[in-house]
C-alpha cells in the first residue's frame, strides 16, 4: 500500500500556482445549433490555450443572430480575459458577424490593402475570377489588429478592450487552426503571464473507470496542491490524465513522474501507452521494433478495425489488409473456414474465428492476425447468442486465442467496442502480456 512517505517528492516539490487566466470560446453559426455542423473548433482551440496555462471558463454556440452576439460578447468579457471567437466571417449574407464586431467594438470597416493583396494572390493561384464579394473580405475593422488567414479569404482580427483580448477567426477548421497556433498564441504569449501547465496521460484498457479509481484512490489522496486526476473514459478505454500547474515546470515534472511510477506500479497490467497513442500507434510501435506484419479478418466490424490501423501513417510497414468476410460464403472461400465449421458452430463462435485467424495468416503471409465475428442488430439475435454477442480471436502460426464478449448499446456502440477490444487483444498477444 502507498503512503505518503513513499511519495517523498511532495512535500519538497509543491508547485507554487499563479493565477488562472481565463478564457470564453464563442462559436457563430446556425449550421452548429441545427447539427448540421459538428464543432470540433472548440477541443482544438481549449487544448491549445490549456497547453499555455488559460483555462476555458465557458463555450457558447450562438447563431448568425446580432442580438445573440452582441449579448455573448458583453458576458464574455465580464468572466474572462480573453474571448477567442470563431464563424461567420464568410462572405454571404448570412455572416453577420464583421458588422455586429464594428457595433461591439464602436468601427467602421476599412479596406486593408495587405489582405486584399492575400486576397487576390488568392485567387489568382486557384486560376478562378474574383467578384466585388471576395474584395469585400479584405474589409477589416479600423481599429483591430488584422489576423493573415494564408489558407482562405477571411482576415482574423484582434482586439484589446479594457484589459481584454478579443480575437476573431474563420470557422473554416483548416484555416482557423494555423492562425490560431501561428499568430494568435505567440499573441497571448506576449500579452500575458501564465502558470506553466504540465499534462501527463496514461492510457488503459481492460478495467473500467469506477475499478480503475477504486484500485489508486490512495495513490490519488496523495496529490498534492497543484495536482488533480481525471479520468477520460471512451468505450473500452480509460484515459487517466495527470495534471499539474505551477512556476516551476522541473518540479512539476518530478513530481508529475512520481505520481505516474506510483499508478503505473499499481495497475501496469492495464496500461497500453502514454499520452498522445493509441492502441493502433502502440500495435504499430511493436510490430516496427520486431520486424514483423499483420492482417485482420473482419466479419462485425466490416472495415473498422483496418481503418484504425491505416489511420497510422506507415502502417504500410506491417499492415498488410484485411479480409472483410461479412457472409458465410466469403469465410469460406476467402479464409478457409470450413463449411462443417459453420454448420456445426455458426459465424459466430470461437471455432470460426479462430480458423479465420488462421486462413487471415495464410491469405497475406503476415506473423500475426485477428478475427472478429459478432452480432451488432439491432436483428438477428437469439436465446443463446443475443444481439451484442461477439468472438474475437488473436494469434500467430503457433497459437491462437479466442474470447466471448457480451456488449450492449447500439450497432455502431457495439462495432467500436468490438474493434477496440480486438486491438487490445492483439496488442496484448504481440506484447507478451497476459490476456
Amino acid at each position: 500500500m502507498i503512503s505518503s512517505d513513499s511519495l517523498t517528492l511532495f512535500s519538497d516539490s509543491q508547485p507554487t500556482a499563479t493565477d488562472t487566466m481565463h478564457a470564453t470560446l464563442i462559436t457563430i453559426g446556425d449550421e452548429l445549433l441545427i447539427g448540421q455542423v459538428i464543432d470540433t473548433n472548440s477541443a482544438f482551440i481549449a487544448q491549445r490555450l490549456n497547453e499555455i496555462g488559460f483555462a476555458v471558463r465557458r463555450r457558447i454556440a450562438v447563431g448568425d443572430i446580432k442580438e445573440e452576439i452582441l449579448t455573448s460578447l458583453k458576458e464574455a468579457s465580464e468572466n474572462s480575459e480573453v474571448i477567442l471567437v470563431t464563424g461567420g466571417l464568410g462572405p454571404t449574407r448570412d455572416d453577420i458577424t464583421k458588422q455586429t464586431i464594428c457595433e461591439f467594438f464602436g468601427s467602421n470597416l476599412v479596406m486593408d490593402q495587405e489582405i486584399l493583396h492575400m486576397v487576390k494572390a488568392l485567387f489568382e493561384k486557384l486560376k478562378r475570377p474574383m467578384i466585388d464579394v471576395n474584395r469585400k473580405q479584405a474589409e477589416v475593422p479600423h481599429n483591430c489588429t488584422p489576423l493573415k488567414n494564408f489558407f482562405g479569404t477571411a482576415p482574423g482580427m484582434w482586439f484589446e478592450k479594457e484589459g481584454k483580448v478579443f480575437a476573431f477567426m474563420p470557422g473554416v477548421p483548416f484555416e482557423m487552426k494555423p492562425m490560431l497556433t501561428e499568430q494568435v498564441i505567440p499573441k497571448l504569449k506576449t500579452k500575458f503571464s501564465t502558470p506553466f501547465i504540465l499534462h501527463r496521460t496514461i492510457h488503459t484498457q481492460g478495467l473500467g473507470e469506477s475499478f480503475l479509481a477504486e484500485k489508486i484512490k490512495d495513490i490519488e489522496d496523495l496529490f498534492p496542491e497543484g495536482f488533480k486526476l481525471a479520468y477520460l473514459p471512451n468505450y473500452s478505454i480509460v484515459r487517466l490524465r495527470i495534471t499539474g500547474s505551477g512556476d516551476d515546470p522541473e518540479k512539476l515534472r518530478t513530481v508529475a513522474e512520481e505520481l505516474e511510477t506510483a499508478i503505473r506500479e499499481r495497475i501496469g497490467e492495464f496500461i497500453f501507452g502514454y499520452d498522445d497513442t493509441s492502441l493502433e500507434k502502440e500495435i504499430g510501435k511493436l510490430l516496427r521494433e520486431k520486424k514483423l506484419t499483420m492482417a485482420a479478418a473482419e466479419s462485425i466490424t466490416g472495415g473498422l478495425i483496418a481503418h484504425k490501423i491505416t489511420s497510422v501513417a506507415g502502417a504500410s510497414d506491417y499492415f498488410k489488409g484485411s479480409i472483410v468476410s461479412y457472409v458465410n460464403e466469403a469465410k469460406e472461400h476467402l479464409l478457409g473456414v470450413k463449411e462443417s465449421t459453420l454448420q456445426q458452430h455458426g459465424a459466430v463462435s470461437e471455432e470460426t474465428v479462430r480458423q479465420m485467424v488462421s486462413g487471415a495468416i495464410t491469405a497475406f503471409k503476415v506473423d500475426y492476425a485477428l478475427a472478429v465475428s459478432g452480432i451488432a442488430g439491432p436483428a438477428g439475435g437469439t436465446e443463446d447468442k443475443p444481439v451484442g454477442t461477439v468472438w474475437i480471436a488473436v494469434g500467430n502460426s503457433s497459437e491462437i486465442v479466442a474470447k466471448k464478449f457480451q456488449f450492449t448499446r447500439s450497432r455502431e456502440i457495439i462495432m467500436e467496442y468490438t474493434a477496440i477490444t480486438a486491438l487490445a487483444l492483439l496488442w496484448r498477444f504481440i506484447a507478451g502480456r497476459k490476456l
